[in-house]
C-alpha cells in the first residue's frame, strides 16, 4: 500500500501556503494508477489555489515495483541515514534480488522509470551517455558549448526496420535537442560492465547511478 499524507507548501509565486498532498511511499502494485503520473512528473505538480501557478512539489518519497523488483528512493535533501539504509537492506534482502536506486530530483525519478520499463540496465545507459557525449564533443566546439554541462537523459527506445536504436535528450539554447545510438552500443555497455563486476553495487545498498557514478570509474 501507498502511504498518503499532507502537507504545507509554500507557492513559488505568491508565496502562500496551501495543503497538498504527498506520497511518502508508493506501491503501484496497490495504487498502479500512479505509475502513468509517475512517468510525466504530474503526481508532483500542484496548483496555487491563491494565483493558480503551477509549482513542483519537493519531498521524499519511496518507489516500489514489487513484480519487477525494483525499489527507487527520492531523496532530495541528501543520504538516507544508516538506520533507513539498513531497515531496507534487510528487508529486500530476504525477498531477494531488489534493485535499489537513489535519486535526488524528480527527473531522475522519472528517467528511471523509463529505463527500467524499457527493459534496459540504468547501469549500460550511464555508460552510454558518458561514451556518446565524449564522441560528440571530441573536436566539435559547438558540441562542447551545448553538452559541457547539459544533463542527458534517457528518453525512449527505437525500433525501425529492425534496427534498435536509443533516443537521448538533453536541453539546448532553449529547446530540448535529441540524438539516437544504435542498440550495439548498449550492448557494448552491457559487456563492459560484465567483464568490471567490482562497479556492480550490491544488490542490498541504495546507490545513486549517474553521471557521478560513471565518472568515478571513467577518470
Amino acid at each position: 500500500m501507498s502511504i498518503i499524507a499532507k502537507a504545507l507548501a509554500p507557492c513559488s509565486k505568491c508565496g502562500e501556503k496551501s495543503e497538498i498532498t504527498i506520497y511518502k511511499s508508493i506501491n503501484i502494485s496497490g495504487n498502479p494508477e500512479l505509475k502513468e503520473k509517475l512517468r510525466d512528473g504530474s503526481l508532483f505538480i500542484w496548483e496555487c489555489p491563491h494565483c493558480h501557478q503551477a509549482n513542483l512539489a519537493r519531498y521524499e518519497t519511496l518507489y516500489h515495483d514489487p513484480e519487477k523488483k525494483i525499489m527507487i528512493w527520492l531523496m532530495p535533501s541528501g543520504d538516507l541515514s544508516e538506520t533507513q539504509m539498513q531497515a531496507i537492506a534487510n528487508h529486500t534482502r530476504a525477498m531477494g534480488g531488489y534493485r535499489l536506486r537513489l535519486v535526488k530530483d524528480v527527473g531522475a525519478l522519472m528517467e528511471k522509470l523509463l529505463i527500467f520499463d524499457a527493459g534496459l540496465d540504468d547501469m549500460a545507459v550511464e555508460m552510454c551517455k558518458y561514451v556518446t557525449k565524449m564522441e560528440m564533443m571530441s573536436g566539435n566546439r559547438s558540441m562542447q558549448e551545448q553538452l559541457a554541462s547539459a544533463p542527458i537523459h534517457f528518453h525512449r527506445t527505437e525500433d525501425n526496420d529492425g534496427m534498435k536504436s536509443l533516443v537521448f535528450i538533453y536541453p539546448a539554447a532553449g529547446q530540448m535537442m535529441s540524438f539516437r545510438i544504435g542498440f550495439n552500443v548498449y550492448e557494448d555497455s552491457l559487456g563492459i560492465i560484465a567483464r568490471n563486476p567490482d562497479i556492480v553495487p550490491t544488490q542490498d545498498t541504495f546507490t545513486r547511478i549517474d553521471q557521478d557514478w560513471i565518472l568515478s570509474f571513467m577518470k
